[in-house]
C-alpha cells in the first residue's frame, strides 16, 4: 500500500529559538516584589514531579491537601477546593458559582483586586454596588453599615488584604458581622493574606476565602484554593441554573476534590507544590508564622522611615505582606524598579497608578538575609538615583529590631 503522508510539505520555517537557558538571567532575581514569591527548596522539587491525577496516590495527596487548608484557613468545612488557576480564578469561581443575573452585589473597593470582584460580578449579570474606598485607607463600619442598609445585598465582597495600594482592611471581623446580620454571604480575598496575617474564617463567619498559591502561602503561581462554609455550599445547591464557567462550576469540581472523580486533568506538580507549602505552614505553625510576619514587616517599616522615605496609607490600614513606599519628588518609580533589578538583581514591584513601590514581606520573602539584602539594594537604588537616603543608619535599625527577635523566628 502506498504511502500517503508527504513529510517534506512544510509552509512554514522552523523558528530560531534560544534555548531557555540563554534567555534567564546568569544570577537569579530575588523576587521581593508583590508576588510570586522564592518557594523553598522543598516546593520547588514537588514542583518537578507528574503523577497520575485520577491514582490512589493523588486521592491521598488531596485528603492532606484538604486537612492542612482546614488548619490554615481555620475552618471545619469540608468544602475546600482547589482551583487550576492564579488567585484571580479562585476569585471568579467564588462568583460564578454565588452570583447570577439579577444578584445584588455590593463591592468594597480600595485598589485594584477589590475592583476586580465587581467586574466579574457585572460580567455574570450582577447588580453591583461599589463602596469605593479612598485608597490608602481601610473601610470604615459606619459607611458599610449605610451601605447594606441602602443596597441590602445577597453578596459582599472584600480584599482582607488589597495587595495593589497596600492596604489592609483591618476592620474585616466587625464588617462580617454587619453583613451576616443583614443575610449577606461574604466572600473574602486573601491572596496575600492567609497564612501571613490572622483570618480564623469560622470565628470571623465568613463564607468564602480564596487565595492563591504564589504569595503568602510561598507555592508556585497557577494553582489556588477557595475555602467555602457551608452556607455558601448551600446557596450554589440552590442556584436557578448551571454556573456560566464551566471549568470553574464548583460542584464539578467538588467531583474531583471529593470523590477523585474526573473533571480535568489537574495540575499534578502544582498540587504536590501546594501541598508541600501548606505542609511548611503547619509545620512552623500559624501562631509562629504570624508574629514572623509582623515584627519582620515591623522591623522593615522602620528601615525605610530611618532611610529617609515615608511609608504609602494610613498605619493602621498598611499590610504586613506588602509595604508601598512613596517616592520623593524627581524619582521615577519605573526607573527604581528597573535600577535594582539590573545592578543589584533585586526584583521589586511598581504600582497600579499610585506614585509608591511595593516590597513584599509574604512567607519566604520574610527571612532576615532576604530583609537585609533587600534594604541594602533599595537604599543603594535610591542613592544612585540622587535620593537624600541614609543605607547605614536605616541598616542598623534594621538588625537592632531583628536582635530582638528569636533566632528561629527569621
Amino acid at each position: 500500500m502506498p504511502d500517503t503522508h508527504d513529510f517534506t510539505a512544510t509552509t512554514l520555517p522552523q523558528p530560531e529559538i534560544q534555548p531557555l537557558d540563554a534567555l534567564l538571567p546568569a544570577e537569579p532575581l530575588l523576587m521581593m516584589g508583590a508576588g510570586p514569591v522564592p518557594i523553598p527548596a522543598r516546593v520547588a522539587h514537588a514542583n518537578s514531579i507528574v503523577i497520575n491525577h485520577l491514582g490512589d496516590t493523588m486521592a491521598r495527596i488531596i485528603g492532606q491537601v484538604q486537612a492542612m487548608a482546614r488548619y490554615v484557613f481555620q475552618t471545619r468545612s469540608p468544602w475546600i477546593l482547589g482551583v487550576a488557576g492564579p488567585g484571580s480564578a479562585a476569585m471568579e469561581m467564588s462568583v460564578t458559582n454565588l452570583v447570577w443575573p439579577g444578584t445584588r452585589v455590593l463591592s468594597i473597593c480600595n485598589g485594584y483586586f477589590s475592583g476586580r470582584f465587581a467586574e466579574m460580578a457585572r460580567r455574570v449579570g450582577a447588580d453591583v454596588t461599589t463602596l469605593d474606598v479612598p485608597l490608602g485607607q481601610a473601610a470604615g463600619l459606619q459607611e458599610v453599615a449605610e451601605a447594606l442598609e441602602r443596597v441590602r445585598p445577597a453578596v459582599l465582597t472584600i480584599a482582607h488584604g488589597e495587595t495593589s495600594s497596600t492596604t489592609f482592611n483591618h476592620r474585616l471581623r466587625e464588617i462580617a458581622r454587619l453583613a451576616r446580620q443583614a443575610g449577606c454571604i461574604v466572600i473574602a480575598d486573601a491572596v496575600c493574606t492567609l497564612s501571613t496575617t490572622p483570618l480564623p474564617m469560622d470565628e470571623w463567619d465568613i463564607d468564602v476565602v480564596v487565595t492563591g498559591g504564589q504569595k503568602g502561602l510561598s507555592s508556585i503561581p497557577g494553582v489556588s484554593l477557595i475555602a467555602l462554609s457551608q452556607r455558601a455550599w448551600d446557596r450554589i445547591e440552590q442556584r436557578p441554573a448551571d454556573p456560566p464557567h464551566w471549568c470553574l462550576d464548583a460542584k464539578l469540581a467538588a467531583q474531583f476534590w471529593h470523590h477523585a472523580s474526573y473533571h480535568y486533568t489537574a495540575p499534578v506538580s502544582g498540587v504536590l507544590a501546594l501541598h508541600e507549602a501548606l505542609h511548611l505552614v503547619c509545620q512552623e505553625t500559624l501562631e509562629r508564622r504570624f508574629a514572623r510576619h509582623a515584627r519582620c514587616s515591623s522591623a522593615m517599616q522602620h528601615a525605610i522611615e530611618v532611610l529617609g522615605l515615608k511609608l504609602y496609607g494610613q498605619p493602621d490600614a498598611r499590610l504586613h505582606s506588602v509595604i508601598g513606599i512613596e517616592m520623593p519628588a524627581g524619582i521615577d518609580r519605573a526607573q527604581v524598579c528597573r535600577h535594582i533589578s539590573v545592578r543589584y538583581r533585586v526584583e521589586i514591584s511598581g504600582s497600579f497608578g499610585l506614585d509608591i513601590v511595593r516590597i513584599g514581606q509574604m512567607g519566604e520573602q520574610c527571612r532576615a538575609h532576604h530583609l537585609f539584602r533587600t534594604l541594602h539594594a533599595f537604599g543603594s537604588t535610591m542613592r544612585d538615583l540622587g535620593a537624600a537616603v541614609d543605607v547605614p543608619a536605616a541598616a542598623a535599625e534594621l538588625e537592632r529590631a531583628l536582635a530582638r527577635m528569636p533566632d528561629d523566628a527569621v
